[in-house]
């Protein structure tokens, strides 16, 4: 019992000491070196590496679009380049969190939760963003694919991630000037 108090007493005087850290998704937008350091694609790759044999998924997974324009990207309005973003987000995050209770293998269930893990922390950075007007729904436009590759799932949420979410990213930093 008196181990037990002073386990309590020490995790109360830890806990006190942890700063109360507020960030805020602009701090995400105007910081590209935080959002670097976010990204864990480096580390999903080092640990696919680990997983030999893990490559096909249990079932077929849906990819979003990730495919991006420049000169249609660059006629759409903030509003609709999120609802890009977090369409393509929503559509991968269903994706794996679906396949991920279907996977018998350790390793591969492990890099699937990391990786649901990253898209549901971008999901909710972007689905906060301050951008005014309502929500709109995802352009059609961009046919998506199924896949029951793991590597070619990664390389897809990288490609989300250096494209359309740093291209949103790049259009907000006009932002960080007001809000900081």
């Amino acid at each position: 019992m008196a181990l037990s108090r002073l386990l309590l007493l020490l995790l109360c005087v830890v806990s006190s000491e942890v700063p109360n850290v507020q960030t805020r998704p602009i701090d995400f937008v105007c910081d590209a070196h935080a959002r670097r350091n976010m990204n864990n694609m480096k580390d999903l790759e080092v640990a696919m590496v680990g997983c030999s044999g893990s490559d096909q998924l249990p079932s077929f997974l849906q990819l979003p679009c990730v495919r991006i324009l420049k000169a249609s990207w660059d006629h759409k309005s903030l509003q609709q380049k999120r609802a890009e973003v977090r369409g393509a987000l929503g559509v991968l995050l269903d994706g794996v969190g679906r396949v991920r209770t279907q996977t018998k293998l350790s390793c591969q269930s492990s890099l699937l939760e990391r990786l649901e893990h990253g898209i549901t922390n971008y999901l909710h950075i972007v689905t906060n963003l301050d951008i005014t007007g309502d929500l709109t729904d995802p352009d059609p436009g961009c046919p998506s694919q199924q896949s029951r590759s793991l590597t070619q799932v990664l390389q897809l949420y990288g490609r989300l991630l250096r494209g359309k979410l740093e291209w949103l990213s790049l259009d907000l930093r006009d932002s960080c000037l007001d809000q900081r």
